[in-house]
């Protein structure tokens, strides 16, 4: 497998320093800002940037950076609370599949246009997939198309059949109180103009609460950060 550009590769020929493009991303990850709020505040340090030059570059390095971080993500629990909310783009509403272990670390998220079987089955597979391993509990509540987009993995093999299915809305309120952290960011984000761009953001966005949560490994962070492993972003 190639390795990833430099941090001095991942920046070059950009007009700004990195340092600058790194916090401007990462102030709107984070931060109930605009991109018009970060014109003004670089405006306040004699930086002229325009507002779409900092939504290009939050397209452009959100998912640079979570690829970078991903690497040193610690593996989440066996029993999931999966759940999905409701984002709006443009107009339309979309679905955010997410899904928590019993301690409350994010295990995957998957945003679709439709909230069906074939969605739910496919926010399964990736979720599987990252985690390296399948789980041993799945709690839903009561829709039926995500319980059925279980059995169907389960008789397809893609899900083994002991993994034990609940559907409980007491136990699914952890999966949903961590919706509110991610629906605080986004729900005041007017840059979210097509699916794809909403997807991007919403990667960069569910990586700073990642961060914040401590799912990833800080020593070995600290240990390839002079290789630009992790880009310099991180959360407050």
């Amino acid at each position: 497998m190639r390795n990833p550009p430099s941090k001095t590769d991942l920046f070059k020929g950009r007009h700004f320093e990195q340092e600058i493009i790194i916090l401007c991303v990462r102030w709107y990850l984070r931060y109930k800002l605009s991109y018009r709020d970060l014109v003004e505040m670089m405006a306040e340090r004699g930086l002229s940037i325009a507002h779409t030059t900092i939504l290009r570059w939050v397209q452009r390095y959100a998912p640079e950076f979570d690829k970078r971080w991903s690497r040193f993500s610690s593996q989440a629990g066996t029993s999931w609370r999966v759940d999905e909310t409701y984002v709006r783009i443009r107009g339309r509403w979309a679905y955010l599949y997410r899904a928590v272990d019993a301690s409350g670390k994010t295990i995957d998220f998957r945003l679709s246009p439709r909230r069906n079987v074939a969605s739910a089955k496919a926010f399964f597979r990736k979720a599987a997939r990252s985690q390296g391993r399948s789980p041993e509990t799945i709690t839903l509540d009561g829709y039926a198309a995500s319980h059925r987009a279980v059995s169907e993995l389960q008789q397809q093999g893609r899900l083994p059949e002991l993994t034990k299915l609940r559907s409980s809305k007491y136990l699914n309120n952890l999966i949903e109180q961590d919706h509110r952290n991610v629906k605080s960011r986004l729900s005041v984000m007017l840059g979210l103009k097509s699916f794809a761009s909403a997807a991007t953001t919403i990667r960069g966005v569910e990586l700073i609460h990642r961060i914040r949560k401590g799912q990833f490994d800080l020593r070995d962070l600290a240990t390839q950060g002079g290789s630009g492993a992790n880009c310099g972003i991180g959360a407050d």
